[in-house]
């Protein structure tokens, strides 16, 4: 039995608590996130969540967990966890790139969350690597900003980098091409960045070693 979450401060401008999601995700595809799971710490594990959308409303947002990590075995052991609309590409970079622990379950930078109870439907692998499905229902959720987008390609070339970084070194993919993904998306990075999305990019030649060179950490 997962014990109750911490209480969460109300921020001014913060919609009144919703039993559904945020936001309506039916058709959008693939929606990337960012998830904290409270670990045997009681700290709240920060990782990045691919969001599954169903065909209709009536059927389940899905979500697949890659290996052993922090965010499967919290699923397993608590059940729940707090999705979020992440505003911040490099809260977004340090979520998929790095192990990040936070004293609270919701990040500053979320434009909305959403408290989830989480079951698993289905598991297997896929050339070496265990997964799990999952399906998340929400049973609380806030909207805590609302802002007309601007679309930036940088934010998009982070997102996709951290995909293929995700991949290297695993079987059934080829790291050079992943290496040359990535150096694409740097350029894109270079010539379409605004102030955050260079920052996440910075931070993400920190953490990832996708050149092969021992420059920075895998």
């Amino acid at each position: 039995m997962t014990a109750d979450p911490p209480a969460r401060a109300p921020r001014d401008g913060d919609s009144p608590p919703s039993a559904g999601w945020p936001v309506d995700l039916a058709g959008r595809g693939v929606a990337e996130s960012v998830v904290t799971t409270r670990g045997p710490n009681d700290r709240w594990n920060v990782a990045a969540l691919g969001l599954s959308a169903p065909d209709s409303k009536a059927a389940p947002v899905t979500a697949r967990t890659w290996g052993r990590t922090r965010t499967r075995r919290n699923f397993e052991e608590r059940g729940d966890g707090y999705v979020q609309f992440w505003t911040d590409p490099v809260d977004f970079v340090e979520a998929a790139c790095s192990v990040r622990e936070a004293d609270e379950p919701v990040l500053e930078s979320a434009a909305a969350w959403a408290q989830v109870r989480v079951e698993r439907l289905d598991a297997g692998a896929e050339d070496g690597t265990e997964w799990v499905d999952w399906a998340l229902s929400p049973v609380e959720s806030v909207v805590r900003s609302r802002e007309v987008p601007v679309h930036n390609r940088a934010r998009a070339a982070v997102v996709e980098a951290t995909v293929a970084a995700s991949r290297l070194g695993v079987p059934g993919f080829d790291d050079e091409r992943l290496r040359a993904r990535i150096a694409h998306y740097a350029d894109v990075v270079d010539s379409c960045a605004g102030e955050r999305e260079a920052a996440a990019w910075e931070r993400f030649e920190d953490l990832v070693n996708w050149r092969g060179d021992g420059r920075a950490d895998a």
